[in-house]
């Protein structure tokens, strides 16, 4: 009979732990040790006066989300045609809470409105599309989503570390706890989902009681999101989009010249894609095709439509926040 081994606990725990590793698809992968995050807390600490021991702390429980990066390489405004785009937002649902979500804030959001000149059903409309009226705001904790786009998503990897350094001060500011904030895959925040620049650039405190919170005040987002559209151009009064039809053919890369209208109404006519509408000659306008269910949409978007992409910079968005708008606007005024 051979001899026994006796093997320390501390080392049968080891074993037990690696075995649980292999046994799982993969073992949570941390940012306390991670090159990127070690420049970055460099970074935070000599320039932004954080504390070296909290951030360690802090990125030793940050992590690293696989779905994440899945999802980010594949947003639904560049995989899906518009009318599966519009199926998702344009629903008797969305439309119903939007109504119930007017009714609800009416005071607030008529105050929004006459402070910023956004319409209401606009602000609202954003609030639908982005987070069905606060009700879905996120389940990714914010500090992962942003820790991994940061170290482990090279293409934007400066833009969301901007983002990452903005969300820790954004929650030094507030006396919030980094780790404890959920949001979308990629960072964004609260009822309007904010990215913490903007959070902190544009949310405003609408309602007076000292805070500009986003997270649990629907008065805040409403004036946010007024505030957020006002400061990038928008033009109160004016419309935001127009159904065309084409007239004559109409060169292709006239509907791939981005997204800031360059050309007049009068130029579009002129070119053979003719407004559904009356809309003044020399008004700034973008030609639009879109993927029906039936065949091409043609539309022309106006300064205002060109505002609502500065919130998310996809035509397909700024559709159906309009659209969306437009429906509550509909039931509201009848």
């Amino acid at each position: 009979m051979l001899p026994t081994c006796s093997v320390p606990r501390s080392l049968q725990r080891l074993a037990l732990l690696a075995g649980l590793c292999l046994a799982l698809p993969a073992c949570a992968e941390h940012y306390d040790d991670h090159p990127g995050a070690t420049a970055f807390i460099d970074e935070l600490v000599a320039d932004d006066g954080f504390e070296r021991d909290s951030l360690e702390a802090l990125f030793a429980r940050a992590e690293r989300q696989e779905s994440i990066l899945e999802a980010i390489a594949r947003p639904a405004e560049k995989t899906k045609p518009w009318h599966e785009y519009r199926a998702i937002f344009l629903t008797d649902r969305r439309i119903d809470e939007g109504i119930a979500f007017l009714a609800e804030h009416r005071e607030t959001l008529a105050a929004a409105e006459a402070d910023s000149g956004v319409p209401a059903a606009v602000i609202a409309a954003v609030l639908g599309v982005e987070t069905y009226y606060g009700r879905i705001t996120g389940r990714y904790a914010v500090l992962d989503a942003l820790s991994t786009l940061a170290f482990d998503y090279p293409p934007r990897s400066p833009f969301f570390r901007r983002e990452l350094r903005h969300f820790l001060i954004l929650a030094r500011e507030q006396g919030l706890d980094p780790s404890s904030l959920k949001g979308s895959y990629a960072g964004a925040m609260g009822y309007g989902q904010f990215m913490p620049s903007s959070y902190r650039s544009y949310a405003v405190d609408f309602d007076g009681d000292g805070l500009a919170d986003i997270w649990n005040n629907p008065a805040d987002a409403i004036g946010s999101v007024a505030n957020y559209l006002a400061r990038h151009g928008w033009r109160p009064g004016e419309p935001v989009a127009a159904p065309a039809s084409l007239a004559a053919p109409v060169p292709d890369d006239w509907f791939d010249a981005g997204l800031k209208p360059e050309r007049t109404v009068a130029e579009l006519r002129a070119g053979g894609l003719v407004p559904a509408r009356e809309l003044p000659a020399d008004a700034p306008a973008l030609a639009l095709a879109l993927r029906g269910e039936a065949g091409p949409e043609y539309w022309l978007g106006l300064p205002n439509f060109y505002v609502i992409t500065r919130y998310n910079h996809s035509a397909l968005y700024a559709m159906a926040v309009y659209q969306l708008s437009e429906r509550l606007a509909a039931v509201a005024d009848a």
